[in-house]
């Protein structure tokens, strides 16, 4: 049985296996689940992954959660280039380092953002208070700091003159939030440094990958339009109140 990912790129989890799979040659079969309608919560997914989350790997009888696991899971199997984990001990802490801060540094206000400013109004129907975006923009452009001034600081790349998972993962989370909004919001916009370390890492993954990757997200604005939003009103108390 071929590897499996069940994936849907709207999600950045998804999207850093999804890059990393491709990057590294890793043959695997796709296997979309859409998120917004629910999918996650079909009985057949429901054997893969009881979390009922995506990214979510099945290889033969084996099968994994979570993607920073399901990527260090791929790294090891295929024995992909050392520089996308490295076995020098102090490389692989300061790559930890970031993976381990991420969850609820940059992906937890990136998705808050993204949620506050293009899903809840638009497929949602609900308008969002004036200080709640201020609270949320001010929270991203505080992690967003945090990238520049402690993870990258005045290194090429977060681990240091090559790229890692660390960029890997934080490129797709500061994608999340770059202009799909339906905003015109750059992050990179009077950031320097992350203007420049975003052009190394689109560099060393490739372009062309980069942007298929990203291909369904920088469409969101788009997409949302064009969704079937019925599906995702059986959702909408639990949305709020995470979110709101």
């Amino acid at each position: 049985m071929a590897l499996e990912l069940y994936l849907d790129l709207f999600s950045q989890p998804c999207r850093s296996v999804y890059i990393f799979a491709k990057k590294n040659n890793i043959n695997f079969d796709f296997q979309k689940v859409a998120l917004l309608d629910g999918e996650q919560y079909g009985e057949d997914f429901g054997k893969i992954n009881l979390i009922r989350k995506v990214p979510a790997l099945r290889d033969g009888d084996f099968c994994l959660a979570e993607s920073i696991a399901i990527i260090l899971y791929l790294a090891e199997k295929f024995k992909t280039p050392d520089f996308w984990y490295p076995a020098d001990l102090q490389q692989r802490a300061r790559i930890n380092e970031y993976l381990s801060w991420q969850h609820i540094g940059i992906r937890l206000h990136g998705s808050k953002m993204f949620w506050l400013r293009l899903l809840i109004p638009k497929a949602l129907g609900v308008d969002i208070p004036q200080d709640k975006l201020d609270a949320a923009l001010e929270d991203l452009n505080g992690s967003l700091r945090l990238i520049e001034e402690k993870f990258i600081q005045d290194r090429p790349f977060i681990a240091g003159d090559h790229i890692s998972l660390a960029d890997l993962v934080a490129i797709v989370e500061i994608m999340q939030v770059h202009r799909p909004v339906g905003s015109g919001l750059d992050v990179f916009e009077g950031r320097p440094k992350l203007s420049a370390w975003r052009d190394r890492v689109q560099a060393a993954i490739g372009k062309e990958l980069f942007d298929d990757a990203h291909q369904t997200i920088l469409g969101a604005q788009e997409s949302v339009k064009l969704m079937d939003s019925s599906k995702l009103q059986f959702f909408k108390p639990k949305i709020l109140k995470f979110f709101m």
